[in-house]
Parts: C-alpha cells; structure tokens; sequence
C-alpha cells in the first residue's frame, strides 16, 4: 500500500511575506501540510514542542532568537523534527554555524519551488541536503583537522555505512541496503559518530566525502 503520510511542516521566518508565500506554494503539495508558523526562533522552538512537525523551514537572522539559536534549543530538547534552513544569507560564517547546530538542509530563498518541495521530501526521509558551496564552506572550515586517523578505528561494516549515508541514504535505505535492522543501522550511526568525534551525520557525510568515500 502506498505511503499516504503528509510531511508536516512549520514555518518560521520574521517576514509575513515570505511565509505567506511559502504556505501558499507548500498547501498545493499533495504530500506536504503546512502546521503552522512562526516570527522569530523563540517561538519556533514552543511550535515545534506543541505541533511536533517533521520538517521545520527556518530563516537564520531574525529579529529575538535566531535560527541557529533555535536550531541547538531544538537539539538539546531532542525534538525530532528536521530543520531545513531556508535563507538569503550565503556567507561562510552563516552556513557552518548553522550546520554545526544541526541542520539537516541549508538552502537559498530564490530556490525553485519545486526544488524546495523537493528538499522538504529529501531532509524528511533522513537525507542531508547540502549543495555544492554549502559543502565547500565547512569542509574548508575543517582544514587543518584532519581527522584521518580516526577512521581506522572503524570497522568494515561502519566503513560501509558511512559510506552510504555520505551517498545520502537514510537509515531506512542504509538498512535496506546493507540487510541490516533499521535499530542496527542506528546504532552503526551512532559509534561511527562516536568513533569519529562528530555531532551528526551531516559532518559524517562531509568527514566522509573528504575522506574519498561514497558522495
């Protein structure tokens, strides 16, 4: 039977404009529900706790708290929900906060609708979204800490896994892949994070691109 689940949706950005605009392209989307939205970080994060949506679309500068504040309230809470990082700003003192925060997406505001659609589905099903100089800006960010030795202390299966979620598979798919539990996959994310001294498997991608496997 066909999955018939709506990706629920919350909107935060300090601009009426911008989400008035966004729900009005997201509410035509068969799969995706806008849930509700919100100005500022601070009233993100309670929007998050009380909707529990999957995807949260969240400006970084806002007026209050801003994106990348509400991003690790959000981590530390352990809500859930995936945050994709909706925004004009594009310098490298932006995009590596927010990534280090725990973004699972970081995306421009004159992305194609479609393409937008396309990244909700994406950070939904356990993927980390990064386009090209999104990527470029934290791994130069990481130049000078190598980390290379730490990847031998991994083993050959949390090799391979690595390498998939560096191919952007979520664990669903890593696990179908690989004929494993989705728990087992989870708990190879877990020591390859541990092992590697990362925060969250966007730097394992990026540690892993870099490291030349998978991407």
């Amino acid at each position: 039977m066909a999955d018939t689940r709506s990706i629920r949706v919350l909107l935060v950005d300090d601009h009426q404009v911008v989400r008035r605009g966004l729900r009005t392209f997201l509410e035509v989307q068969g799969d995706i529900e806008v849930v509700g939205e919100a100005s500022d970080g601070s009233e993100g994060v309670a929007a998050a706790e009380q909707l529990r949506p999957d995807v949260v679309l969240m400006d970084v500068k806002m007026p209050g708290t801003d994106g990348i504040e509400a991003l690790r309230t959000l981590r530390g809470l352990d809500n859930p929900a995936r945050v994709l990082i909706v925004t004009s700003f594009t310098e490298q003192r932006t995009v590596v906060p927010a990534l280090r925060a725990g973004a699972a997406g970081y995306v421009y505001k004159d992305i194609d609708p479609e393409a937008l659609a396309a990244a909700i589905r994406s950070v939904d099903a356990g993927h980390v979204l990064l386009q090209a100089e999104v990527a470029g800006a934290l791994l130069s960010q990481e130049e000078g800490n190598n980390g290379q030795g730490r990847g031998t202390s991994l083993t050959e299966r949390e090799r391979e896994v690595l390498a998939l979620i560096a191919d952007g598979r979520s664990n669903r798919e890593i696990a179908r892949a690989l004929v494993l539990s989705e728990k087992t996959v989870k708990t190879h994310v877990s020591n390859i994070l541990m092992k590697l001294d990362l925060a969250d498997r966007t730097q394992a991608a990026l540690w892993a691109v870099r490291h030349g496997m998978g991407g």
